[in-house]
């Protein structure tokens, strides 16, 4: 049976570029810190990455250090203590906006009181007036934010006004993360126009290989303190034996992402187009959560009332079709999202979302294929549910 992949946010199917650097760097393996002749060929790789993934997000090379992922990118970065324009900074809050990824809800090295919420409205969207009141009143009691908010949510696939943010956060004398996995690679973004000082992204969600990220500064003289400590690779900032193939593909797939953004983005949205049209074809009650805000061309997260998600995704992969029900780090939980949940959303049609993403690998057919086993599985469980009745 032909099989549709259609959980590109969870991992994006490898590149062929990717893999081929990939292969090439293990075919000659040698230590990116040896200095003989192999070792400082592993260290071009390594370099050669870094200028590759600068590029495609609008940054310094040398702001940019490796880790395994976003997860321990965003661990790192979330710190009380850093290092601004060379002097120790100490910050009292975390700020987060209330559809956070459970990497950075955890909160890195902050503690559980220090860390507040921001709400956002029903389509995800943070509320800036809210954060500006959050803003101001740490500000007026002597307390310095730290603020995350992610580029664009793995679930709904809304972005978030992350220029804005910053403006708000920079004015209050706080400093600005974001994790931005989900958009590096899929629409156009630019660390130095976003505003952002701190920056998450990974490999695997745009056509690299699993087990490999990194942590952007926007700012060359900031620093966080490392958790990783060993032989001072990346300049000490994470330190241990760095994974020249998979960074070598890293830099193949950001390269290769970055070639087609634009068409890639309008194909992608046209697709999206054709499965919200289908769903709603077939279940007329279709709730498409974050509709009405600007979105990531490749996401659909949506729910038809009555059909349990946990049932249908099984039905869905019997027949060659492969979804998720939202963020592959919460996979096996019954209860709606806590995305679901900051948007207000009925926890009863939060058990009913399905989340549909594509990329660049994904065909009409794929989509269509999508389309006729949903419209399959939707018949059958409303006629279980008629019996039941």
């Amino acid at each position: 049976m032909a099989r549709a992949y259609l959980d590109y946010n969870a991992t994006c199917v490898p590149r062929a570029s990717a893999k081929e650097a990939v292969a090439a760097a293990m075919m000659s393996p040698a230590n990116a810190s040896s200095v003989h002749t192999e070792g400082r060929a592993a260290r071009a790789i390594v370099e050669d990455a870094r200028h590759q993934l600068a590029v495609l997000i609008g940054a310094e090379p040398s702001a940019i250090f490796f880790t395994s992922g976003a997860t321990e990118s965003n661990a790192t970065v979330l710190s009380p203590e850093l290092e601004l324009a060379g002097k120790p900074a100490r910050f009292d809050v975390l700020l987060l906006s209330g559809v956070e990824h459970p990497a950075v809800r955890a909160g890195g090295s902050f503690k559980q009181e220090q860390i507040e919420y921001v709400p956002v409205d029903s389509n995800g969207v943070i509320v800036l007036d809210a954060l500006k009141e959050a803003l101001a009143k740490h500000k007026k009691d002597g307390r310095r934010a730290f603020v995350s908010v992610m580029a664009a949510n793995n679930e709904t696939g809304v972005l978030q006004p992350l220029r804005a943010v910053a403006d708000l956060v920079h004015a209050a004398g706080g400093v600005f993360h974001s994790d931005a996995v989900q958009v590096i690679g899929k629409i156009p973004f630019d660390l130095r126009e976003s505003g952002v000082d701190l920056l998450s992204i990974t490999s695997h969600k745009l056509g690299g290989p699993q087990g490999i990220g990194a942590v952007v500064s926007a700012h060359p003289d900031t620093r966080v303190p490392a958790i990783m400590r060993g032989g001072g690779q990346e300049r000490g900032r994470r330190q241990g034996t760095e994974s020249v193939a998979a960074i070598a593909g890293f830099g193949a797939a950001a390269t290769e992402a970055g070639q087609t953004l634009t068409p890639e983005g309008s194909r992608l949205g046209a697709l999206r187009a054709k499965i919200e049209e289908g769903v709603r074809g077939t279940a007329k009650d279709a709730v498409i959560f974050g509709d009405r805000a600007a979105r990531l061309p490749n996401t659909t997260f949506f729910a038809a009332p009555g059909i349990a998600a946990e049932v249908a995704l099984i039905m869905l992969d019997l027949d060659g079709v492969a979804l998720s029900a939202g963020s592959a780090c919460s996979s096996g939980k019954s209860a709606a999202s806590p995305t679901l949940q900051a948007m207000g959303v009925n926890s009863e049609i939060g058990r009913c979302a399905m989340r549909v993403s594509t990329g660049w690998n994904t065909t009409d057919a794929d989509v269509t294929q999508f389309l006729h086993a949903f419209a399959k599985v939707y018949t059958s469980l409303n006629k279980r549910g008629a019996r039941a009745a």
